[in-house]
């Protein structure tokens, strides 16, 4: 078989990893020619792809990033390629696609199957907000990277007797933010799933302080925001893709909290680098067992669906159940974090 594999969305630690899993897997034990199309949907669209060799992929096990490259395209460019892109990828010769994406990539996904385009989806987001999978790859990368950001910015902290609110990332859901906190003791988690109040913020920060300490740390995800009306709070713009941009959670928590209870507080925004490195062993093995996964789902003709992490196996799941709704932080999860905070 002829198998085409793109990476799209934001990059995120062990795409390469799934990358080489599909080479070595379709090559060396199926025989498959594999090629890779450069910058997501866009390669595809546009016909533009490399073919990928065993050499072409030797060594990308611990390389973060994509050697595909990937790039958001406008949602109704995708749209408007849809009805054409069964007889395209025929008259290219390629006989599956594997696209490796988040939530965005795999909404396009199973647009493109229910268009007749034979498609096996592999998730993949930092955010672990996909609902059909127990975890996403990248994920276990990005809290290791904000736990130790955090553990580093503990000490600076206490130095200085500050408050440190420290954003990390998670626009609609507050994984990250919840285990990096829990991880690194943090004093207050403030997530998207349960808009904070600003008076029971300070309360909780001022009580520390009353207490003898003499610093807090406080772990925000982007997308957090406060009980409506609470406070002045701007939650920012929506770009051309439809990705909401957020204004600074952290910023904006920093000169409140400053302003309400008098001590200083400094803003920490941890950004892409959450996203960039060298991916962990646990996402490197994850992100392998998904390639290996995918190819074998292609070869048993179970298209329009992607692969899933349900204990410690491996399933297949369709891709309508993948992309119906977001994984959020339930409220037990959040109880068990503020009762060691």
């Amino acid at each position: 078989m002829r198998i085409g594999v793109l990476t799209s969305g934001g990059d995120c630690p062990g795409l390469n990893a799934v990358i080489r899993s599909v080479v070595h897997h379709g090559v060396v034990d199926h025989g498959d020619e594999i090629v890779g199309f450069l910058d997501g949907w866009k390669g595809m669209i546009d016909g533009v792809y490399r073919p990928l060799g065993l050499d072409d992929v030797s060594g990308l096990l611990t390389r973060g990033g994509t050697i595909l490259g990937s790039a958001r395209e406008e949602r109704d460019k995708v749209r408007a390629a849809v009805p054409e892109m069964a007889q395209k990828l025929l008259d290219w010769g390629i006989d599956a696609v594997i696209p490796i994406g988040g939530e965005g990539t795999l909404t396009a996904a199973r647009m493109f199957h229910e268009a007749g385009v034979p498609v096996v989806g592999v998730p993949k987001t930092i955010d672990n907000d996909i609902a059909s999978t127990d975890v996403t790859f990248g994920f276990d990368t990005a809290v290791g990277v904000a736990a130790e950001a955090l553990d580093r910015l503990t000490t600076t902290a206490e130095s200085h007797q500050r408050i440190v609110i420290v954003e990390v990332m998670g626009r609609h859901t507050g994984w990250i933010a919840l285990h990096s906190g829990m991880a690194s003791g943090a004093h207050a988690i403030l997530l998207p799933e349960r808009p904070f109040r600003m008076a029971e913020l300070c309360e909780r920060i001022q009580a520390r302080f009353d207490r003898g300490k003499k610093f807090a740390l406080v772990v925000v995800a982007e997308g957090a925001a406060p009980v409506e009306g609470d406070m002045t709070f701007d939650t920012g713009a929506t770009d051309i893709y439809g990705h909401q941009r957020f204004a600074g959670a952290a910023r904006q928590l920093a000169g409140e909290l400053e302003r309400r209870i008098g001590i200083e507080a400094r803003a920490v925004i941890l950004g892409h680098v959450q996203r960039g490195g060298v991916p962990t062993a646990y996402d490197r093995v994850l992100a392998t067992r998904f390639g290996w996964h995918a190819v074998e789902a292609v070869h048993a003709g179970r298209f329009g669906h992607m692969t899933a992490l349900r204990g410690t196996d491996i399933t297949l799941v369709p891709l309508a159940e993948a992309v119906t709704e977001l994984k959020t932080v339930p409220a037990n999860r959040i109880g068990e974090a503020e009762a060691v905070l």
